[in-house]
């Protein structure tokens, strides 16, 4: 098995990439709606207690807010998240390829995981007008999302996609990222 981590800031078009390897037939897990179901199960009594809800926008405003608040919401999810990848490798060895999308890879000590990382690269305006279309956001608001979360780890990455262009572009560089990668 090919273990292949993918990341990039947000509103990079990390989603699109997702789709596109799906649509290849490969395995995707989505770091993001997994940290959502554990913010309900496993993790549901440390978050309520942590934040009194778990619904995701009341603690989203939050944490892009509370740097101390972020970090703790980190504490309580990461370690989950990297138990249930390593248990998914575990359990279908004889997959392939498996991907494994997440904003924070590097961040979180994922990058560890993976034989080979893809990082979605985009510019900090493009990322800013699709966040705030995306997400109903005013400028302000956007630009303290990027800025609690701009990294920049594309020199560490294995391949870079960039999506400054349009979604056939995207779908394009993302092919040719899979057949870099796996052949």
């Amino acid at each position: 098995m090919i273990k292949i981590g993918l990341t990039g800031n947000i509103a990079s078009g990390k989603s699109t990439v997702e789709a596109v390897i799906a649509e290849t037939g490969y395995k995707v897990i989505d770091l993001d709606k997994i940290s959502h179901e554990l913010l309900n199960t496993i993790c549901k009594d440390e978050i309520l207690k942590l934040f009194g809800t778990t619904e995701r926008k009341k603690i989203a405003e939050i944490v892009f807010n509370d740097k101390n608040k972020l970090k703790k919401l980190e504490n309580i999810i990461h370690p989950k998240l990297k138990e249930y990848v390593s248990d998914y490798f575990e359990k279908n060895k004889n997959e392939k390829a498996v991907f494994v999308s997440g904003a924070l890879i590097y961040e979180a000590g994922f990058s560890e995981l993976f034989d080979k990382i893809i990082f979605v690269d985009s510019d900090k305006n493009i990322r800013l007008k699709r966040l705030m279309k995306r997400n109903s956001l005013k400028k302000e608001e956007a630009l303290i999302r990027i800025s609690a979360q701009n990294s920049d780890y594309k020199n560490l990455a294995d391949f870079v996609i960039v999506n400054n262009a349009t979604e056939d572009e995207l779908r394009k560089n993302t092919q040719k990222a899979l057949n870099t990668l796996l052949n």
